[in-house]
């Protein structure tokens, strides 16, 4: 799976936990009707819906034309854009930019806060919750291990994740100001019983995949649940060990 081509019904239909644990990032947002709001990375548009029931303006932007697509159809009064968050501009600066879940997929981490910083008024807010330091370690460590002893193979899932002194910094050489910074543990349940762990990985983690054959993956797979097992699986049930990293910060 490349960085923009996502399996949206997937998304929706098995990982709504994403966007209902991004449901208690909006009061940090606190949008105001008539106030406009970009939504990066919106995925399907769930809480840019939320959001815009404020009475404030939202556009969504993603780089999954499949992403886009669904929430187009989803929610059809709402404006949504096909964008990379690498690359993005308006002409009118924005009062507020959300985004959830989203920026542990962006490299380099530059790129997104430079366009940040360009996009939003003075006194303009950045309010966002993303993987930070730690996330999903165990997980990602069984996969690397399985891979090696198996293909013998080093693989990197091209993730970012900050700790606060890190991103905090960033943000703060392009212009923004750190109004509250929160490292903390969320232990995430997943659907599909057994199954859940492959299933989150081919959601989130397929690219590492995509090269090997279907048994040498099937083998892969088998043996990162192994590893995880002892540490992930509770109850019959698998619990992803996130890590989630929330910003509320301000061009000043």
């Amino acid at each position: 799976m490349s960085d923009n081509n996502w399996n949206a019904s997937l998304y929706d239909q098995k990982h709504t936990f994403v966007f209902e644990y991004g449901k208690g990032l909006i009061p940090q947002l606190n949008p105001q009707p008539g106030e406009l709001i970009l939504d990066l990375g919106c995925g399907t548009g769930h809480l840019t819906q939320t959001i815009a029931e404020s009475g404030a303006r939202v556009i969504g932007i993603d780089s999954s034309p499949q992403m886009i697509e669904m929430a187009r159809a989803t929610h059809p009064e709402l404006e949504f854009l096909l964008a990379n968050a690498r690359d993005f501009s308006f002409t009118d600066p924005f009062d507020a930019i959300f985004s959830n879940a989203t920026l542990h997929w962006v490299q380099p981490p530059e790129s997104v806060v430079r366009c940040i910083s360009a996009s939003l008024k003075t006194g303009g807010r950045f309010v966002a919750e993303f993987g930070g330091k730690g996330n999903v370690a165990t997980i990602i460590t069984a996969v690397q291990q399985s891979l090696r002893e198996l293909t013998h193979t080093e693989v990197d899932f091209g993730w970012y994740f900050p700790s606060i002194g890190e991103y905090a910094t960033l943000l703060e050489h392009y212009g923004l100001t750190v109004k509250s910074a929160n490292l903390f543990e969320r232990p995430t349940p997943l659907e599909d019983g057994e199954m859940g762990l492959r299933t989150w990985i081919h959601m989130f983690g397929d690219r590492v995949f995509h090269d090997l054959p279907a048994a040498v993956r099937q083998q892969v797979l088998e043996r990162t649940e192994e590893k995880a097992r002892p540490h992930l699986f509770q109850d019959r049930q698998w619990v992803a060990d996130y890590v989630r990293l929330r910003i509320v910060a301000y061009n000043c």
